[in-house]
């Protein structure tokens, strides 16, 4: 049994794409191309697929706040409870006399939408925040929130966070913890960046957190670098919790599980599913076409090496073999 696809899945723009597995079908929620809604006035790009190799449109998922229908929107991703869809996204939001990126919750009764907004802000005290991933512990049941934050001290710039989230799945408890942040200067964003009013010698960024519990280990994949541009790529740490402490010792010389490569360039943002097997792990990325133009929906399988998981990018017909 056989995986036969080809990169781009689609040829659309679909950047930061997640992927979830429900019934028969995997859907995809992804950030679209511009700030303006789609054709059906809804935000994010949807698709579905009965096999990850092909997949149709389903229009915009996310039904817009008042206010915010031409306001940036980023990063969706989607998990069910009880029959219950939960939708974690960043669009831009007032925060004192700043617009910037902050974190919302939506819900609704099917995978293929529309979601409405139910928590208009999760952490209503923090301003930049983004990439929100939530996560359901195989050992315990709990369910966690992995998301961007920045951090003003150390290498400045974007790191992860993690909190533990309550059964109503708006709102959360506990201590936010740490996950992981820039250690290295292939994660350098940008230098010289001037931001909330002063310039700052090298802008970090880690973004993009992703857990699955794999091999008895949390095993978290972010990206990190530049999405603009070839320096962006994915790494990973490991903890032996949810909530860490994480060890992230592989990514000293650059994005250790997912890096560019000749025909692919700036690969990044990823999620994780099973193939239809039930086996075989999926990195699901994005990439940039080579008009630099569009983002577009990539898989690839992960290798489990003994030094972490690895994922070589392709473009074109691939053919990856299945356990069943």
């Amino acid at each position: 049994m056989n995986l036969e696809y080809s990169n781009p899945l689609w040829d659309g723009y679909c950047a930061d794409p997640f992927v979830l597995k429900t019934g028969d079908f995997y859907y995809c929620y992804a950030t679209g191309a511009t700030s303006e809604p789609l054709a059906d006035g809804r935000h994010f790009v949807l698709l579905k697929s009965s096999d990850l190799a092909n997949w149709e449109s389903l229009g915009g998922a996310l039904i817009p706040m008042e206010g915010c229908e031409n306001a940036e929107h980023w990063a969706p991703e989607v998990c069910e409870r009880d029959g219950v869809f939960w939708m974690y996204f960043s669009c831009n939001t007032p925060h004192g006399g700043d617009i910037t990126q902050r974190l919302h919750v939506a819900r609704a009764n099917s995978p293929e939408g529309p979601f409405e907004v139910v928590k208009p802000l999760l952490f209503p005290n923090d301003g930049f925040t983004i990439d929100a991933s939530p996560f359901n512990d195989p050992q315990t049941g709990k369910w966690y929130l992995y998301f961007a934050r920045d951090f003003m001290d150390g290498r400045v710039g974007t790191g992860t966070a993690v909190v533990e989230l309550n059964d109503d799945m708006i709102s959360w408890t506990g201590e936010v913890h740490t996950v992981v942040r820039a250690s290295a200067d292939w994660q350098i964003y940008e230098r010289n960046r001037t931001i909330y009013g002063k310039q700052v010698e090298a802008w970090h960024t880690v973004e993009g957190a992703f857990v699955v519990f794999h091999a008895g280990k949390y095993v978290c994949f972010y990206a990190g670098g530049n999405w603009t541009n070839a320096s962006y790529g994915v790494s990973f740490a490991v903890a032996d919790s949810p909530i860490g402490p994480w060890l992230d010792e592989q990514s000293a010389e650059g994005a250790f599980v997912l890096r560019g490569n000749e025909n692919t360039i700036g690969p990044g943002h990823n999620s994780v599913v099973l193939a239809p097997d039930d086996k075989t792990y999926l990195c699901i990325y994005h990439a940039w076409n080579a008009e630099g133009t569009r983002r577009q929906l990539c898989l690839d399988p992960i290798e489990w090496t003994t030094q972490g998981p690895k994922v070589t990018p392709t473009r074109g017909a691939q053919s990856v073999n299945l356990s069943g």
